[in-house]
């Protein structure tokens, strides 16, 4: 029992522990545990939690739609679609129409300075809608009714302009 193969094992195990410390053999690491038991450390977002930023998520993109400038603001504004693009050296005016309306912006190709704006949106056999004033991005938009109309519309951005005609007849 006593031989020079049980020296050599009792030798290797001490030389190990030497260089592993007195704590003894290697642990494998354990991750933490988080306050439900559960390793990681983390929980589980809550319900609260998901519903919270599902709500936040509406309020952020409408934020972003007034905050925003440019052909998705007036998209954003107006409903229904792209019908008639005019562009004049500083700025465009953009008319919409859907099924029952139609809808027209007048857009500042470099926004800025508060300055002279104006979109003008008319029916057939109706009063023109108007907006102008002194602004920094946009003026609109305006809406009219035009279930089977034409409408014409005409813009202005300083001393530029533009105008359609008449269109969606």
């Amino acid at each position: 029992m006593g031989g020079a193969g049980d020296v050599d094992e009792v030798d290797r195990v001490d030389r190990t522990d030497e260089v592993r410390g007195a704590a003894g053999p290697l642990k494998a690491p354990q991750a933490p545990q988080g306050s439900n038991g559960r390793p990681g450390g983390r929980r589980r977002a809550t319900g609260r939690r998901l519903a919270a930023a599902l709500l936040a998520l509406p309020v952020l993109a409408a934020a972003g739609l007034v905050l925003g400038a440019g052909q998705a603001t007036a998209a954003a504004l107006c409903p229904g679609r792209l019908v008639k693009t005019v562009t004049f050296s500083t700025g465009s005016l953009q008319v919409y129409k859907s099924r029952a309306y139609a809808c027209a912006v007048t857009v500042a190709k470099k926004p800025g300075a508060r300055r002279e704006m104006k979109v003008s949106l008319q029916p057939r056999g109706g009063r023109a809608v108007v907006d102008q004033g002194k602004f920094t991005t946009r003026a609109g938009p305006v809406r009219v009714h035009a279930l089977n109309r034409c409408v014409r519309a005409s813009g202005s951005v300083g001393g530029s302009a533009g105008s359609t005609g008449w269109i969606g007849c």
